[in-house]
């Protein structure tokens, strides 16, 4: 947690047990939870916590660049505490969301630059198809 408080800090973000509930359940997950799994799985430990606290709370943390919002194509958002540039596959069937580490895209932003003569400042890949449970299952 104390980890946690110092990239609050560094933000100059005012370190809340609210904010640091929420980031710590990004920053220990590889599931990309969306604001409503969030709030359920909080509800144990903080019962007052309310949903729109949890949406505030990602949204501060989206403007302060320590989380990502993902748009995966369902009604709500998913959240990405890994804020580097990385592509995801998503899940047609489950719509569970995977963090991609390949270096085969390392290249791919400045080839664009060069082809396009873009200046991109940031980037979003994602692939849609079956993971490996649904694959199987099907």
């Amino acid at each position: 947690m104390e980890k946690l408080a110092e990239m609050l800090k560094a933000k100059k973000l005012k370190v809340t047990p609210q904010r640091l509930a929420i980031f710590g359940i990004l920053y220990n997950t590889r599931n990309h939870p969306s604001a409503e799994t969030i709030y359920k799985a909080l509800q144990p430990t903080h019962p007052t916590m309310s949903l729109a606290t949890v949406y505030k709370t990602l949204d501060t943390l989206k403007k302060s660049d320590l989380v990502e919002e993902l748009n995966v194509g369902e009604d709500s958002f998913r959240y990405d505490a890994t804020i580097s540039p990385h592509p995801h596959a998503i899940c047609l069937k489950c719509n569970s969301v995977e963090d991609l580490d390949t270096k085969v895209l390392d290249n791919i932003t400045s080839e664009i630059q060069d082809e396009t003569d873009f200046d991109i400042i940031s980037e979003k890949l994602y692939f849609y198809g079956y993971c490996k449970k649904c694959k199987t299952s099907k």
